[in-house]
């Protein structure tokens, strides 16, 4: 089953807020995550820079952390969701203005624009998404081993049936690993790279994974 890019929020059977991002394409498998002090980028693998004018898409800024949320996305809606919530505005709002100010994205598949949040703090997760028809977004309260998950085809909307409730991870590394093939992602096909970014005391913890070819 191939869905496109995924972003995922979670806690672990410790208790640990988690939040997820995995690269899965079949047109541009040349990519990598890169850890840039407290963001993370996509971007071509060496030998594959040109890739980009092909698909201006294909190369962002996929995570930052601000103040005390981590944010994920599949796009160039990562920075502006994170300035607003550096704000002082509240989850659902940083989603949904960025969301529509950015729309869906204009390639040949009018791909949806997908992010979530996390914020440890209230152990409150949020997701969202623009389609060409809809602009949608949620918030979630996992509990210990539960996830929840969205993705830019088919699965395209934030609701409680897209989860796991097996999820677990002993840090960033493990969770890298959980949604690139383990749990309900193990179906899900194309996976490229992933991102995660755990709670680790007041910050979290970031790590970068590609998968096994």
């Amino acid at each position: 089953m191939y869905v496109g890019r995924i972003v995922a929020v979670g806690r672990t059977k410790t208790g640990k807020m988690a939040l997820m991002y995995r690269v899965s394409s079949r047109s541009f498998p040349n990519r990598q995550a890169t850890i840039i002090g407290g963001s993370v980028a996509i971007v071509p693998r060496d030998g594959f820079e040109t890739d980009v004018r092909k698909n201006p898409y294909i190369s962002y800024n996929c995570l930052r952390l601000v103040n005390n949320f981590a944010v994920v996305a599949n796009g160039s809606q990562t920075d502006p969701i994170a300035d607003k919530l550096e704000s002082g505005m509240r989850m659902r709002d940083a989603l949904a203005s960025a969301l529509f100010g950015l729309d869906y994205e204009h390639d040949d598949y009018r791909t949806p624009r997908i992010a979530a949040i996390v914020d440890p703090r209230t152990g409150t997760c949020a997701m969202g998404t623009i389609r060409a028809d809809a602009l949608l977004v949620k918030e979630f309260k996992p509990a210990a081993g539960e996830a929840y998950y969205l993705a830019t085809y088919a699965h395209n909307y934030p609701d409680d049936k897209f989860s796991d409730s097996a999820f677990d991870a002993a840090d960033a590394g493990g969770a890298c690993e959980y949604i690139l093939g383990k749990g309900v992602f193990a179906s899900m096909e194309h996976p490229i790279s992933a991102v995660s970014a755990m709670e680790e005391g007041s910050t979290f913890s970031l790590a970068v994974k590609d998968a096994k070819k």
